[in-house]
């Protein structure tokens, strides 16, 4: 893991590391996912009924939910990132691309907002942009 720790930001990862947590969410591997986040952590879902999504904390519970991503979406794929590392605050810009059940696609461009806490995610909340599914094309 690329952690940088230097004296005025010890929280503070590089985006070598986000990166590498980008790797972890398009090779669904969860536990290497779950390396990067932080005893005590929380996920901010893209929806749900709060005003942050549905929030869903602690260790276990965060990798269901992240499984669950992968379960429903056997092809989600994260492309594109564009990654920002400020004190102990991240972004990460992505392209999200999957196939619902029914066949329609989903593209569109996110960004997970981090709060960084000794080296590790503490907080993933996730902002996604609304849009229209998409119809597969039928080739002919």
């Amino acid at each position: 893991m690329n952690m940088q720790t230097n004296a005025g930001h010890p929280n503070q990862v590089d985006t070598a590391f986000l990166q590498s947590f980008s790797d972890a969410w398009n090779n669904h591997d969860i536990e290497a996912l779950m390396s990067f986040m932080a005893e005590d952590c929380a996920f901010h879902t893209v929806a749900g009924d709060g005003l942050l999504g549905n929030t869903i904390e602690g260790r276990d519970a965060i990798r269901e939910s992240f499984e669950l991503v992968w379960k429903n979406f056997p092809d989600a794929a994260w492309s594109d990132p564009v990654h920002f590392v400020s004190g102990d605050r991240a972004i990460t810009e992505s392209t999200f691309s999957a196939t619902n059940p029914d066949g329609s696609i989903i593209e569109a461009r996110m960004v997970d907002v981090f709060t960084l806490t000794d080296g590790k995610i503490s907080v993933k909340n996730a902002f996604r942009k609304t849009r229209p599914v998409l119809t597969p094309q039928k080739s002919a």
